[in-house]
């Protein structure tokens, strides 16, 4: 893996949607827009205090999954990335290319997601507003390496949806936001103990509360990070030139 190669890969994909206002859109916005619908939502109770720190982690996850997959996809089966290997360009510079990029727009997406949960809906963070932005940053990363290790499975775009239940909606569900995972069976409360959300989740959750010290914080920070090297380490083993 060449760094000057990454980086071009980086800033390829980078001046693509610049040219694409609907993808920023749904990128950059959306998700802030859902966490205030749900805010709406639950106006006049103390709901959205309990569930808002989940949102900022669950909304930029599932948008960076869904565009990063999409995307990488599409690169493939137009038989772009089979061109670009040709060249002197590895898989890992596509691949880590491509985490850098949209690892950049998962930091604007969260930080404005996060910011307006806290500044616009009214969330109360009893910790650090800096530690919930990194978590929340580091949250989104993920969601973008987990669609990058999708796409080199999946053969077309409808595919890639299918994925959602098996990778998505697990830690949704098992995450905490409907019911603590110490209420949950024993087999699901371990398997949801393992899922990298359900790190997120707490971490938030911490943050917010002050429950926790920071230290705490920063090991569920660790293990997301894990879990990002995992997948983009997976993903350029896996990734294929081109779709059959």
């Amino acid at each position: 893996m060449t760094p000057s190669r990454t980086l071009a890969t980086a800033g390829r994909v980078l001046t693509q949607i610049r040219h694409d206002p609907r993808t920023i859109v749904l990128l950059l916005v959306v998700p802030s827009l859902l966490i205030g619908l749900v805010a709406w939502i639950f106006s006049d109770t103390p709901v959205f205090e309990s569930v808002g720190p989940a949102m900022i982690a669950l909304f930029p996850f599932i948008v960076m999954f869904l565009v990063t997959s999409i995307t990488t996809l599409r690169e493939r089966r137009t038989g772009t990335l089979e061109r670009l290997l040709s060249m002197p360009l590895g898989r890992g510079d596509f691949i880590v290319g491509y985490a850098l990029a949209f690892g950049l727009l998962a930091v604007l997406q969260s930080s404005i997601a996060g910011l307006y949960a806290v500044l616009v809906c009214g969330l109360t963070i009893s910790g650090s507003i800096w530690l919930l932005l990194l978590v929340a940053v580091a949250d989104a990363v993920l969601g973008t390496t987990l669609g990058l290790l999708a796409s080199a499975f999946a053969r077309t775009e409808f595919q890639v949806v299918q994925f959602m239940p098996v990778l998505v909606f697990p830690q949704i569900l098992l995450g905490g936001i409907f019911l603590p995972r110490d209420q949950l069976p024993d087999v699901l409360q371990a398997i949801g103990d393992a899922l990298p959300l359900s790190h997120a989740i707490d971490a938030l959750e911490a943050v917010a509360s002050g429950s926790e010290d920071t230290g705490h914080v920063l090991g569920e920070l660790l293990v997301i990070l894990a879990w990002i090297v995992g997948a983009v380490v997976l993903g350029s083993v896996t990734l294929r030139r081109r779709t059959p």
